[in-house]
């Protein structure tokens, strides 16, 4: 399962994601009442599996926007729920994002208390020059400090989330940021090259020249510091931009999307795919909430993908995971691609000989070329 909390405190400058501020809302949906609306989904979706209930539900996660913003009774009402549907597995990885600053330790073990196993923390730098670009809101120091706080309160797995190749980011600074991930104790680094959307407050900065575009060289080794560090420090690649310090750690939830599972989105604009069928709900929170009073289903379009459709996602997400794709997946041609790129150094002999296709690390560092040359 997956649950979209739209609301933010505020927008960061280089988000693009369904979410809004109650200035942006206006006297539209808040969230009063939210954890209502997302129920009545919840029994919607209750109502059209029907007699094919599915097995227990293995994962369920909460993003947003910045779920913390709820109350933590409220997200504690939604997992119980979700229980009580569908019932959760007895290993179930459940997950909350929050903000740094939109937690406390008394929040933090009651989430905990809830049910709650595993936290996602936007952490993106400890550079205050950084997080000032970025218009994160927390201090420098804030999610070290939250990061502890959710082992002391019986977390089984803390993730930060990093950014990296934001304008006037120096090799310092990440290296810093590396530092304190290891030092909070995080057991999962999800870490990002910063990417400029349309549309947002710092794109507007760029086109104006206040800012220079990212550097795709820069970015290229920040990323080999990431992989250096991190791996000194005992964690592992599992996807191209996560890491994780033991298996147990690495996000199953994330895991599921990237190998084509089931899953039901719950909340405005979330996305669903179960038996083959993908869909998605409206995006704007009072539209959401105005055709579930009105009993109808808020979802706003439907696909089924083609064979070759999902034969195509099948190797762009596969191949960024550390497992790699068997090679049958591929068409002659592509397997042709995938033997000149052993030669090239873009993925592993050892794998290719076994029939998969691995990328090495610096495969990783062009893997977007690498899915384009093996499909046709």
């Amino acid at each position: 399962m997956y649950v979209h909390v739209p609301f933010c405190a505020s927008r960061c400058g280089y988000c693009d994601f369904n979410t809004y501020t109650a200035q942006e809302l206006g006297g539209g949906a808040s969230r009063d009442g939210y954890a209502d609306t997302v129920l009545a989904e919840l029994a919607l979706a209750a109502r059209v599996l029907g007699d094919r209930p599915p097995r227990r539900v293995e994962t369920v996660f909460v993003g947003g926007g910045t779920p913390t913003l709820l109350p933590a009774d409220d997200l504690a009402r939604i997992l119980d729920a979700i229980d009580r549907t569908w019932g959760l597995a007895a290993d179930a990885e459940v997950t909350t994002e929050a903000n740094p600053e939109s937690v406390t330790p008394a929040s933090l073990k009651e989430l905990r208390a809830a049910g709650y196993t595993r936290i996602s923390l936007g952490m993106q730098s400890v550079a205050p020059g950084v997080l000032a670009v970025l218009d994160r809101r927390h201090s420098a120091g804030r999610a070290t400090a939250a990061a502890l706080e959710a082992r002391d309160a019986g977390f089984d797995h803390v993730n930060l989330d990093l950014i990296y190749g934001t304008p006037g980011e120096r090799p310092e600074d990440f290296a810093a940021s590396l530092d304190q991930v290891v030092a909070a104790g995080a057991d999962h680094v999800s870490a990002y090259a910063l990417i400029v959307e349309d549309g947002t407050r710092l794109a507007a900065r760029m086109r104006r020249g206040e800012l220079p575009y990212p550097d795709d060289d820069v970015a290229a080794d920040r990323y080999l510091a990431a992989e250096a560090a991190l791996d000194a420090a005992g964690f592992s690649w599992y996807e191209v931009s996560n890491w994780a310090r033991t298996p147990s750690g690495r996000c199953r939830h994330n895991l599921l999307y990237w190998t084509g599972g089931d899953w039901w989105g719950l909340g405005p604009g979330a996305h669903s795919h179960v038996g083959g069928v993908r869909w998605w709900n409206v995006k704007h929170p009072t539209a959401y909430a105005q055709r579930l009073a009105a009993g109808r289903s808020p979802g706003l379009a439907r696909e089924v993908l083609t064979a070759d459709e999902a034969r195509m996602e099948e190797v762009m997400l596969r191949l960024r995971l550390a497992d790699g794709l068997p090679l049958d997946v591929l068409d002659d041609a592509g397997r042709a691609a995938a033997a000149r790129a052993v030669t090239d150094g873009l993925l592993a002999a050892p794998a290719h000989a076994a029939g998969r296709a691995v990328l090495t690390l610096r495969g990783r560092l062009l893997a977007d070329a690498v899915v384009r040359d093996l499909l046709p």
